[in-house]
């Protein structure tokens, strides 16, 4: 499989992330933390438009995610 991402807007982003156990730290200004167990630690900017593309790369690194597991969260959302 490719390594594609098409845009996704921030909601979506934690919407994934929290069905993967992360959970809701804070909210200071435009920017949402997330923290897990596992000690990763993610700040994600709270946005109306997509994320762009580096930073969604980098994001789903931080997270401790290739690319192939993130799109699997959106498949089990549905």
């Amino acid at each position: 499989m490719s390594a594609r991402l098409g845009s996704i807007k921030p909601k979506e982003f934690i919407r994934r992330l929290r069905k993967a156990g992360f959970r809701i730290d804070h909210q200071t200004g435009s920017h949402v933390t997330l923290l897990d167990d596992a000690g990763h630690r993610i700040v994600v900017p709270f946005h109306v438009k997509d994320l762009k593309k580096g930073l969604l790369f980098k994001l789903i690194k931080q997270a401790g995610f290739t690319v192939e597991e993130f799109k699997r969260l959106r498949k089990k959302s549905r």
